[in-house]
This record gives C-alpha cells, structure tokens and sequence, in this order.
C-alpha cells in the first residue's frame, strides 16, 4: 500500500493522517504544498472523483482573505486556482492507487487498510 499525502506541516488534520498511516506501519510520501503546489494532473484525479467543491476549503483563512466567498468560477478556472493558492485546498488531500479523499476521513482510510490486508 502506497499512500500519498498533500498537506501542510502547520495543518493538525494532515499530522493526524500521517499519524493514522504511520501507526499502521504504511509508507507515505508527504508533499508539503507549502512548499510545492499538486501538478494540474494530480488536482484532475482528485476533482473527477470527489468534484471541486469537495476540495475546496472555503472556511479556510485564505480562502477569505482571497475574497472567494461570493466568486462563481467554472472547474478549470478553479483548478487553476488551486494550483497557484494550493492553502484553499481541503488538506489533507490522500490518495492511495485510483482512491482519494479530502480532509480528514478515517473511516475511509480504514476500508483501504482492510481491503488491503
């Protein structure tokens, strides 16, 4: 099982996700987008499987002071939104093969874990 974590450092919800995977001794490749925003190809996989509202953290600080709260945006204008202000992301964003979730989601993550065993 190889899983695949875009967060922050700062971000409680991502630590928590690391941790749920560490505790199960799984390997996981940590992609701080603070530092590296997700490739255009990777926010696509994400968005055609939970849709773009679904990554998008409209309570986060950012979001606000971007003024997002009213904008109306077509899914490309989005995306490329979200690959220049990757902080607008629901974080953790996780992947696991073809499966993803946005924000935290144990219970998910453990259907993954069972269904690898």
């Amino acid at each position: 099982m190889n899983v695949q974590i875009f967060g922050t450092r700062k971000s409680s919800d991502t630590r928590k996700a690391q941790r749920f995977f560490s505790e199960r001794r799984i390997n996981v490749h940590f992609v701080d987008v603070a530092e590296k925003s997700p490739s255009r190809r990777e926010l696509l996989r994400f968005t055609q499987k939970l849709g773009i509202d679904a990554l998008l953290d409209r309570d986060s600080k950012r979001f606000q002071d971007l003024g997002l709260a009213a904008a109306h945006r077509t899914d490309e204008r989005w995306t490329e939104l979200l690959m220049e202000e990757p902080l607008v992301l629901r974080l953790p964003l996780v992947r696991e093969g073809n499966r993803v979730t946005a924000g935290y989601a144990p219970k998910t993550w453990k259907e993954w874990v069972a269904s690898a065993r």
